[in-house]
């Protein structure tokens, strides 16, 4: 996770972030509950918004986004707070094709409505992004004058407000929610889309600028001395691929090079295709 914050922090220059070893600091530790390593706890204006338990980077990545775009509007006159204020919110009520607007989050719901309302939106297997109205007041107040929905929570299809827990409600014993909100992809479909996104698709950890492993830069400096084109997967940012891949191509590590959607394998296979001469060929397809 130190790579991780380090990017973060190159990435978000307005963010300050501050390690601290929690044994180092148990008045810190007391205070906020802290009982696993690593915790991350994010304040604005001296006051704890969020946090996050454990090390997940995709979900680390998500907030540190979300709390630094949400500090970046800048002050002006009341008319242009408020229009700028509106823009960004239209922003956020389009920012995937279904978005709730829920007090925590998915996996850790902080109120009993919001938490029937994730509940019923993945019963029914549905695609949706979501926005923790704690982690920012102005958005909070904002949206209910923007939507004029007075309470949480809020669902949006398509940047239209379908309204709140008891509309969800309604809409699901009538059977019409199955064809208002749009459907999760199978995972399977996903990884197969994935992995057929490019003639050449490399799963690793980071990317081509940045590997963040040595097996990863070791494939990259193989592939790029072949000349042929390629993209890459971060695994790091997508826990559910990193795992899912593993199961669907048999093949339990990382690197992951693909061909056509059909796996080649990873570095000792692909070190294999280079000592032979046939790693060139098979690249373009040729064989």
């Amino acid at each position: 996770m130190n790579d991780v914050m380090a990017e973060l922090a190159k990435e978000h220059s307005q963010v300050t972030f501050v390690k601290l070893e929690a044994e180092a600091v148990p008045e810190v530790s007391e205070k906020y509950e802290i009982s696993s390593v690593p915790t991350f706890l994010f304040f604005k204006n001296s006051q704890k918004i969020d946090r996050l338990d454990g090390a997940h980077a995709p979900e680390l990545t998500k907030k540190v986004q979300r709390h630094a775009s949400s500090s970046t509007i800048s002050a002006g006159p009341n008319d242009n707070a408020k229009e700028d204020l509106n823009v960004r919110i239209k922003k956020l009520t389009n920012a995937a094709p279904c978005m709730v607007f829920i007090k925590g989050s998915p996996q850790e719901p902080r109120c009993g409505f919001s938490r029937q309302m994730v509940e019923i939106l993945n019963k029914h297997n549905i695609m949706f992004s979501s926005f923790d109205i704690f982690s920012d007041e102005e958005v909070r107040q904002g949206l209910k004058t923007y939507s004029n929905w007075p309470t949480y929570p809020q669902l949006y299809v398509a940047g239209e407000l379908i309204g709140g827990l008891d509309i969800v409600k309604e809409l699901e014993a009538s059977g019409e929610l199955d064809t208002i909100c749009p459907k999760a992809h199978k995972l399977e479909d996903k990884l197969k889309v994935l992995t057929n996104k490019a003639s050449v698709m490399l799963f690793m950890k980071g990317n081509k600028q940045m590997a963040k492993c040595g097996f990863s830069k070791q494939i990259i400096e193989i592939l790029n001395s072949t000349g042929v084109d390629y993209e890459t997967f971060d695994i790091l940012e997508d826990e559910e691929v990193r795992q899912g891949l593993k199961t669907y191509s048999n093949w339990p590590t990382y690197p992951q090079l693909y061909v056509k959607g059909e796996l080649v394998g990873g570095l000792d296979i692909v070190k294999e295709l280079k000592e032979n001469g046939e790693l060139l060929s098979i690249l373009k397809g040729e064989n």
